[in-house]
């Protein structure tokens, strides 16, 4: 379905203070770049009529990561301090389960999500993911959100490495992927962003052997 004249939604996720100075810290990009492109398209969005959704994630007291009550489970002040349409507070890696997402975007008739904020490898692609499943078009920030180097049993990536790989997935079949600057055009020209698709992607990375 292509939509001409999207009626979006802001999807501010996990903007939390974990990401800055407690035990996950965002490496790329680095969070020097991503929050004031975040603060950018929450006042973008807040100029054109768009939107704003805040979500914050919670984990039980004395969790070691977003402790609810703690200070690193709490917004970040970037975030904090503007003002927003609807707030959800969620347990799960997407916003849309266990929370009120999906009716409230329902209610506000929202055909497209513009996800920016942590972490792109996983509430922000959990949540894109969702959405896709769902019927809705996904715009997705890449220099608004971010992502942390892994190392497990199955290898290692860094965090550039996973933020580039998730940010080309997306653009095939989930999301557009696309800049602050180019987003804040888009709407201003009240026109959807262009994704690309499987087949398309899959050729261009041949032609590049």
């Amino acid at each position: 379905m292509t939509i001409t004249t999207p009626h979006r939604a802001l999807v501010v996720i996990d903007v939390q203070n974990e990401y800055f100075t407690g035990n996950l810290l965002i490496k790329h990009p680095p969070v020097q770049q991503s929050l004031p492109n975040i603060a950018r398209a929450m006042d973008a969005a807040r100029a054109a009529g768009i939107p704003v959704v805040v979500v914050q994630h919670s984990e039980a007291a004395g969790a070691p990561l977003f402790a609810k009550g703690s200070l690193t489970w709490e917004l970040h002040e970037v975030v904090e301090g503007r003002p927003r349409d609807h707030y959800i507070e969620k347990a799960w890696p997407s916003v849309f389960t266990g929370t009120d997402f999906a009716d409230w975007l329902k209610q506000n008739r929202i055909d497209t999500l513009t996800v920016i904020g942590y972490m792109t490898h996983n509430c922000d692609a959990s949540t894109i993911f969702e959405a896709t499943h769902r019927g809705l078009q996904v715009e997705f920030l890449q220099d608004a959100t971010g992502a942390l180097p892994y190392a497990n049993t199955a290898g290692s990536a860094t965090a550039e490495e996973i933020h580039r790989v998730f940010s080309v997935v997306f653009h095939t079949r989930f999301a557009a992927v696309a800049s602050t600057d180019e987003w804040i055009a888009a709407v201003q020209a009240g026109r959807a962003l262009k994704k690309g698709n499987i087949l398309a992607s899959n050729q261009a990375a041949l032609a590049l052997k």
